[in-house]
């Protein structure tokens, strides 16, 4: 019994010991880099009116300690930015992050961090202070490029993004909640995520620590190279749960580039609104298994109009490199210089086409969204939901020129299941085009049962493809 009990000891401290040698130790990059890595402090003069007008405050994270409430409120949620005495008052401040990319005085951060500055303040690992001018800022990829006056000041190495891989170890330096120098370590837990208003962007997902205040500090690889600059995080509360996204070195430099030579960044365009292909869509199109990015909207006067691409395309290449899911294609043409040749591999009603064309300019032009009326109905059981013509107003606000017929009242069916809702336009059904409520009802009735057909909808100004399937 006594000899059992020894051999567990011994193979209890034996796994212990497998599994420290295996964690990583960051010790050395901390010593190497973190002095790199800088304080970004910004402060915004306030205007007369948004003086007047009321504080909103930043949720405060669940389970904060009370001795840190204050700090995070002084950070966060003080109408006067933290200012001291009367020269503060009115004012607003944000802190984050920035590193080092040249020695004479190159800093990278996130356009947020600095947008709408006043006044830029780096501070470094040795307490120097340096206001610093802003070079040039992109929103859409959220980089901006600092310069302060300095001389040989101590730089990150960049690495290759496109060579990490999932589960792989990276580390954060930063300043969360203005904690100077703060590092966390983590995993990277996916790549190429595609996150809401960040559609140029391929994020590095990681489970790294990131908090209000790391925003544009670096992300490490385990060769102590930058990777990535941590910009976003998903919270509920404020605070990190495990959702943390980088934006990934590539595109960074891709940025700072045209920033040094244009003084802004300039992003290709083909001219699309596009959309994932389900399962369902991808029996609908006859595909084998779902792949790439469905058509679901050509914008007029555009370089995919030019080459005449059309609603219903289904995009699987992009200059010879696979389109997997929709967000794999934007962050490619973005980078994409202006006016440059490309080449897409498509689907067109189950066969595949060569189409080229040339890289657009991306316009500075955010598209309308409007909500729909609907009056006079007729039922359309099959479906369960009714439908109208559109009106002249009607068209306007569901920014339909012709054809289409405006959604009224769902019940249970094929359509509810496929989320049709109401006041959506249905445009198409089964790769047919809907004229008037006679020819959405002809095609409705000759529908195969079973069988998942393709529907093209228009809801508040944006296209989108649903798969219909009417039960037997």
């Amino acid at each position: 019994m006594l000899k059992k009990l020894a051999w567990c000891v011994v193979l209890v401290f034996m796994f212990n010991q497998n599994g420290l040698a295996q964690l990583p130790d960051f010790t050395e990059m901390v010593k190497t880099n973190g002095v790199a890595v800088v304080n970004i402090s910004t402060t915004q003069k306030a205007k007369p009116e948004a003086a007047e007008g009321p504080q909103k405050e930043i949720p405060m994270p669940e389970g904060m300690p009370p001795e840190m409430e204050e700090l995070f409120k002084r950070f966060f949620n003080n109408p006067n930015g933290g200012g001291n005495g009367p020269e503060g008052e009115g004012d607003t401040q944000s802190l984050g992050s920035g590193f080092v990319i040249d020695k004479s005085g190159y800093v990278l951060t996130n356009h947020h961090v600095v947008k709408d500055a006043d006044e830029i303040i780096v501070k470094f690992s040795d307490r120097r202070e340096l206001i610093a001018k802003l070079i040039g800022s992109d929103a859409r990829t959220d980089v901006a490029l600092l310069k302060v006056e300095a001389t040989d000041l101590p730089v990150v190495s960049i690495g290759d993004p496109s060579k990490l891989q999932v589960g792989e170890w990276v580390l954060a330096i930063g300043s969360p909640f203005g904690f100077e120098q703060s590092v966390t370590a983590g995993i990277v837990s996916a790549k190429g995520r595609s996150l809401p208003g960040g559609n140029y962007v391929p994020f590095i997902q990681t489970d790294v620590a990131i908090n209000p205040g790391n925003s544009g500090g670096p992300l490490f690889n385990m060769d102590g190279k930058v990777v990535g600059i941590n910009s976003q995080i998903y919270s509920r509360t404020g605070g990190f749960m495990g959702l943390s996204f980088a934006i990934p070195m590539d595109v960074v430099m891709n940025v700072v580039a045209q920033i040094k030579a244009n003084g802004k960044a300039a992003h290709g365009w083909l001219g699309v609104q596009i959309q994932d292909v389900t399962r369902e869509l991808a029996e609908s199109f006859g595909m084998k298994k779902p792949q790439g990015a469905l058509v679901s909207k050509v914008i007029p006067d555009s370089p995919a109009e030019k080459a005449q691409l059309q609603i219903g395309d289904i995009i699987t290449e992009f200059n010879g490199q696979s389109i997997e899911k929709s967000g794999d294609l934007p962050p490619m043409v973005g980078m994409t210089p202006i006016k440059d040749k490309a080449t897409l591999k498509i689907i067109r009603q189950g066969d595949e086409k060569i189409i080229n064309f040339n890289i657009g300019l991306l316009p500075e032009q955010v598209d309308k969204v409007a909500d729909s009326k609907a009056e006079k109905a007729k039922p359309t059981n099959r479906l369960g939901v009714t439908v109208t013509d559109l009106t002249v107003e009607e068209r306007q606000l569901t920014q339909v020129s012709k054809g289409g017929v405006l959604v009224h009242n769902i019940a249970k069916g094929a359509a509810k299941s496929a989320g049709v809702q109401l006041g959506d336009v249905i445009l198409r059904l089964d790769n047919q085009l809907i004229q008037d409520v006679a020819g959405f009802e002809k095609i409705v009735k000759n529908l195969p049962a079973g069988k998942s057909v393709a529907a093209l909808i228009q809801r508040r100004g944006n296209p989108a493809f649903l798969a219909l399937k009417i039960d037997k």
